[in-house]
């Protein structure tokens, strides 16, 4: 898989290379993928970059399984990151998540961010079903999730985080919505 475009976005997937460079800092990444870092680009922080990359190391074949990078392309812009969590199961599902910086919240990016990530996912042929899971509340990713055409399958306590919600979306039912 390669960067995938949408209409204000670049979505980079990062390599080693671009993780150690994202680990090292703003300054690092900034000069590595030549744009702008936006204050505030990841809440996921450094230890899910150096889980991505310490995935990557294990494993190449998980390589555009991980992390993307968003970049704001008319700012040209490291606006957050989002991508999978592994490569697909054996049953076909892969599961995402997003982040977006503050700055850039509520301006239907993280929808389209997601769209990106759905359609980046669905070219390959084994993958059958996209999960996500949020809060057990109604929040910003809750509407995301709603606007890509996810169903709330399961609401799960987990002893961390507390109400967990997960999100499901199949691929017939996403290509018979789209028709």
């Amino acid at each position: 898989m390669a960067t995938v475009e949408t209409e204000h976005l670049r979505l980079i997937p990062c390599n080693s290379e671009i993780l150690k460079a994202a680990i090292e800092g703003n300054d690092s990444i900034a000069q590595k993928l030549g744009v702008v870092i936006q204050e505030n680009w990841t809440e996921f922080g450094v230890g899910a970059l150096q889980y991505s990359l310490d995935k990557l190391t294990e494993n190449e074949d998980e390589k555009d399984w991980w992390t993307y990078f968003l970049i704001h392309k008319k700012d040209n812009r490291l606006i957050g990151s989002g991508g999978y969590k592994g490569k697909p199961t054996s049953d076909g599902t892969v599961e995402l998540g997003y982040e977006i910086a503050p700055a850039y919240r509520n301006k239907g990016l993280a929808t389209e961010m997601t769209k990106g990530l759905i359609e980046n996912a669905f070219k390959k042929s084994s993958v059958k079903t996209i999960i996500a899971h949020t809060l057990g509340y109604e929040n910003p990713s809750t509407k995301v999730l709603l606007k890509c055409g996810f169903e709330k399958v399961e609401e799960i306590n987990d002893p961390e985080d507390g109400p967990i919600w997960k999100w499901e979306l199949q691929r017939q039912n996403r290509d018979s919505h789209e028709r």
